[in-house]
């Protein structure tokens, strides 16, 4: 379960017409992106966005008032970092596979936890937050933080968001990696696109108690419970011990793993929509304590969702990036899109414990330029997360970092002004002030035609 920090990192976009000729204009020959996506069979699919409706991955979504997906996040659509071979995200997640297989066998020798690390990004609304209890109302459902395709459909924020399809198809351990979409802020830790990893192990009755003296007298559920921060109303105080301490045992073999055996661990109490009690896990690492991962005893409302009522059970979730960033000492989540063998050779490596340190391979300078405008008057029509967006769709990652360095209201008149500081640089290359300029030009130019904002550039 995608929790803590990597769930929630918790204005509305037009359809744009101009941005798609700007950009257009800055490709040679004009025409769409061009975006490489395996099918199933090898094929080659490209995303493409109609007047009317969205194709991907093979299938035709209409446009509504909600749609907001650009061309630059589709195109990051089907490339499965989490799966091409020696990336550092594969290496991440096929560390904690390798673990979770030879760490918990079946009473025949088999795996307990299952893998599924290819199931579409794409997602109802109703997966998303409705299956996970996450109420109408809650902030993290907000246009200006999510990619919709349209009012019901969208890409998934969190992998979490097939938790209850694969409960409800009988798995009771699972571990489930993917891709997942946000729109936030632009620096070296923040990118719309970024991996998941998350687990779930569900407990009978016989599963929970068989290693408890007197075990048989015992029960997941009673009956006139009340609702506590220790446990959930229908609960019993003993089982969600004993699944909080399995879950606590379960995620600290986990990090001594990948940290190795001195690591200090530990546990914050926190609050998410589908777990209780909840719990952050953190980890020193270089005299710092660093939060890894979210997790918690699963609710008992999406366990009966899904027809697995009778049990109950554990989750955890974490990003794969982070834990790259750190074990690898990986400076910017750009370079995970990198495909300069300068930096994809690094992770070849014959075993995949290998320790690996990454070595820079140059840093090229950066471009500094500040771009300020007046904000509509109606407080509504601007979110920082639309202005980020627009930033993205024009500069890709040509962008290392955008901050907000004024916010300077006129006392005459009440106009509220923001000034940004946009940092470019790429990172295999040296820029040209000339193409800088030319992108940042088009940021101002679209600012004010998409944004409703007045320039003051």
């Amino acid at each position: 379960m995608t929790l803590g920090p990597s769930f929630f990192p918790c204005g509305r976009l037009r359809t744009r017409p101009l941005l798609r000729r700007l950009l257009s204009e800055l490709r040679p020959g004009g025409g769409p992106a061009p975006c490489r996506r395996l099918g199933a069979e090898g094929g080659t699919l490209q995303p493409v966005i109609g007047q009317d409706s969205i194709e991907l991955l093979g299938h035709s979504y209409p446009r509504d008032d909600f749609t907001n997906i650009t061309p630059k996040i589709l195109a990051k659509v089907g490339f499965h970092l989490q799966n091409q071979p020696y990336h550092p995200l594969w290496l991440i997640k096929e560390r904690i596979k390798a673990h979770f297989y030879s760490s918990y066998v079946g009473r025949w020798g088999n795996p307990l936890f299952s893998v599924h690390d290819n199931l579409s990004p794409v997602v109802t609304v109703e997966q998303n937050f409705d299956s996970l209890l996450i109420p109408p109302d809650h902030p993290c459902r907000k246009r200006g933080d999510n990619y919709y395709l349209n009012r019901t459909t969208m890409l998934r924020a969190h992998t979490s968001a097939h938790q209850r399809e694969l409960v409800r198809s009988g798995l009771d351990a699972f571990l489930l990696a993917g891709d997942v979409y946000r729109r936030d802020e632009i620096n070296a830790s923040h990118y719309p696109v970024f991996h998941q990893m998350e687990g779930v192990r569900l407990f009978s009755d016989l599963q929970l108690f068989s290693r408890v003296r007197g075990g048989d007298e015992l029960s997941l559920f009673e009956r006139g419970g009340r609702r506590t921060g220790q446990k959930q109303e229908s609960h019993s105080l003993e089982a969600v011990k004993l699944v909080e301490f399995d879950l606590k045992a379960t995620l600290t073999r986990l990090v001594t793993h990948l940290f190795g055996p001195d690591v200090e661990v530990r546990w914050v109490d926190c609050c998410f929509p589908f777990t209780h009690p909840s719990f952050e896990m953190e980890v020193r690492f270089q005299g710092d304590w660093m939060e890894v991962l979210g997790c918690g005893v699963m609710e008992q409302e999406l366990l009966l969702s899904a027809g697995a009522g009778n049990k109950l059970g554990w989750a955890f979730g974490l990003g794969l990036e982070r834990l790259a960033m750190i074990l690898y000492s990986i400076p910017d989540i750009r370079l995970f899109w990198s495909r300069d063998e300068r930096f994809l050779k690094q992770f070849r490596v014959d075993d995949i414990q290998t320790p690996i340190c990454f070595q820079p391979f140059s840093k090229y300078p950066p471009f500094h330029n500040d771009i300020s405008f007046w904000l509509p008057d109606a407080a509504d029509r601007f979110t920082e997360n639309d202005f980020y967006d627009l930033v993205r769709s024009v500069g890709g990652d040509l962008v290392e970092k955008v901050s907000l360095v004024d916010d300077f209201t006129d006392p005459r008149t009440g106009r509220r002004s923001h000034c940004y500081r946009i940092v470019y640089r790429h990172m295999e290359r040296t820029l040209t002030q000339q193409e800088v300029r030319q992108v940042h030009q088009q940021i101002e130019r679209l600012v004010e035609a998409e944004l409703g904002v007045q320039g003051r550039f």
